[in-house]
């Protein structure tokens, strides 16, 4: 099994949302692991674990406000999403323009 240390601005959706379901309140000092790099850095994270990869989602000030937050952030970009397809079959047959042609000769 592969482990990932990760920022929680990098997940993916999937990995997001079962972090949100691991982690519906937030998370406790029983939850974190500290880990330190050799060059004596702590880092601490929260894991999550997939049928194949434990990532461990490095924890920042911001992860209690993404975990709050996830469900509004999702339907907005679920929403833009939405709207972004929608034109992406809009079709401008038919449809007459006008342009003004500008010879090289004219001044302004």
């Amino acid at each position: 099994m592969k482990r990932i240390l990760i920022d929680y601005k990098k997940l993916d959706h999937t990995v997001a949302s079962i972090l949100i379901d691991s982690y519906p309140d937030g998370y406790g000092d029983d939850d974190i692991i500290t880990i330190r790099k050799p060059n004596g850095e702590v880092i601490e994270a929260v894991e999550v674990k997939t049928a194949d990869t434990i990532y461990l989602v490095k924890i920042s000030k911001s992860l209690s406000n993404f975990i709050a937050n996830f469900e509004e952030t999702i339907e907005k970009e679920l929403d833009k999403d939405l709207v972004a397809s929608e034109f992406q079959g809009d079709s401008f047959e038919g449809v007459e323009t006008t342009s003004t042609d500008v010879d090289e000769d004219d001044e302004y």
